[in-house]
């Protein structure tokens, strides 16, 4: 089994790579989904604010208890590749590449294009208002890390079938799936 890991900030671009899982057939875990599942069927509101504090729940102490959920739902799968998104640090990295091969890609954008992005897409836990602080969340769990550190990158600011036809090239460079 080979793990693409996808990291990046928010909305930089990372659902590229759910697409193009889902169109190739290959399975693909994130972290948010698994908190945004758990913030539902705790009969919760989403919000930033209560995104922010399940999240925290579900990291835990180490930090790594929503990675080693979504690392245990990948296992399972016994597919040849499999996409993990929504690490934050470096140690969720290693945690994974103790199991598995693992390639980090980042996604990344530029912060203008990104709060655009946040503005635009409306989803329960986003909010134009709560950008920053969520950057500084983000940053604050180790995030910058596993982005400085990526063996690849995809720079998310043409469309969204340039960015695809970039993560595609990327996934076949390191012996992925493809067409």
């Amino acid at each position: 089994m080979k793990i693409f890991i996808i990291v990046g900030m928010p909305a930089s671009g990372k659902g590229i790579a759910q697409e193009y899982a889902r169109t190739e057939g290959y399975p693909y875990y994130s972290t948010g989904d698994i908190v945004r599942s758990e913030v539902k069927s705790r009969g919760l509101t989403p919000g930033p604010e209560v995104t922010a504090k399940v999240s925290d729940e579900l990291r835990g102490p180490d930090g790594m208890g929503v990675t080693r959920l979504a690392l245990a739902k990948a296992l399972e799968q016994k597919a040849p590749v499999v996409f993990l998104e929504g690490m934050r640090s470096w140690p969720e990295i290693e945690l994974i590449r103790k199991q598995v091969e693992a390639i980090v890609v980042a996604f990344v954008a530029p912060r203008g294009l990104r709060r655009q992005r946040i503005i635009s897409r409306g989803r329960p836990d986003d909010s134009p208002a709560a950008f920053d602080e969520r950057d500084m969340r983000e940053i604050a769990y180790g995030a910058s890390v596993p982005i400085a550190l990526a063996d690849a990158y995809v720079l998310n600011t043409k469309t969204m079938e340039e960015s695809i036809e970039d993560f595609h090239e990327i996934v076949l460079s390191y012996g992925g799936p493809g067409k």
